[in-house]
């Protein structure tokens, strides 16, 4: 069984703070991670690390000709083919970002952001965990991501959701997701609902859990505390919690969107991973040429 060659850091679910007699302050996130840029090995192999620069220069090619604003989905490059040796120095070159993402259901996929914000290590597993295809992509979100959270959702929330002893709120949350749904259009902006500070009972809780199961994506960004973010079985719905360093909830949504904006790799980020790749290129060229 060939090993994921980067690590995606998944973290499991938080859970509500206990209710308190006096207000407690939650202490926020105070480290956030900063871009460095990856070293060359000083005992690269010279034909191993040619072969990377190649790739990447290359892909760095493709991406300068590529207008976001124009066509959402980006270039790729193929990986799978690569020998070990420039697959290692490749990985490293890459790095590892903030985002990591695991598509489950009737994909297996894991994706790990790279030092590069919008450049995305993606690879597929078969049933035998089995490497089958492994690629570099640029993308405000890998395309993968957004085709499985769709295919694996219904178009509406079932009916008979949000009932039951002891629901409260529940229905009313309900009512205003369907009610959401029924009148966005694709690529209108999110409409959040806050749950964190909603009155709910533990019978609220597990009737949205009911109304809206958990989809095949789940996505958590380490940049400023944690962020995760999940896919439900109810299209273009989303689940949206913060965390703090301690890893206590401090914000818990619902979003219906096409994709939570938090998740997506902006405009001006990519454009700076290009720059950031092309110095890398020439500092790896630089290195050959020593």
């Amino acid at each position: 069984m060939n090993e994921f060659p980067l690590p995606v850091r998944m973290v499991g679910p938080g859970s509500q703070p206990e209710d308190a007699e006096t207000l407690e302050y939650l202490p926020m996130p105070r480290e956030m991670n900063t871009f460095r840029m990856p070293v060359v090995p000083d005992t690269a192999d010279a034909v191993a690390l040619r072969a990377s620069r190649e790739l990447l220069g290359g892909f760095l090619d493709t991406l300068s000709r590529w207008n976001p604003a124009a066509d959402a989905n980006g270039p790729q490059c193929d990986l799978a083919r690569m020998s070990p040796e420039t697959l290692t120095i490749t990985n490293q070159m890459l790095g590892e970002g903030e985002v990591s993402i695991v598509v489950g259901g009737e994909d297996d996929i894991r994706i790990q952001e790279s030092v590069f914000t919008g450049l995305w290590r993606v690879i597929r597993f078969d049933a035998g965990r089995r490497i089958v295809a492994d690629w570099l992509e640029a993308a405000a979100l890998p395309r993968v991501v957004v085709d499985a959270a769709r295919r694996a959702a219904q178009p509406d929330i079932q009916d008979g959701s949000g009932s039951g002893e002891g629901v409260m709120n529940a229905p009313a949350l309900i009512a205003e997701i369907r009610a959401q749904k029924a009148q966005r259009v694709a690529g209108a902006p999110a409409h959040v609902i806050n749950l964190t500070l909603f009155p709910m009972t533990p019978q609220d809780h597990a009737a949205l859990d009911f109304a809206l199961p958990v989809g095949p994506i789940a996505i958590i960004s380490r940049g400023f505390g944690n962020c995760r973010i999940t896919s439900t079985g109810v299209r273009d719905v989303w689940r949206v919690q913060y965390f703090n360093n301690m890893n206590t909830l401090i914000l818990n949504t619902i979003e219906i969107v096409d994709v939570p904006e938090v998740a997506l790799a902006a405009a001006e980020d990519l454009e700076d991973s290009r720059e950031r790749l092309s110095e890398l290129v020439d500092w790896m060229t630089a290195s050959l040429a020593e």
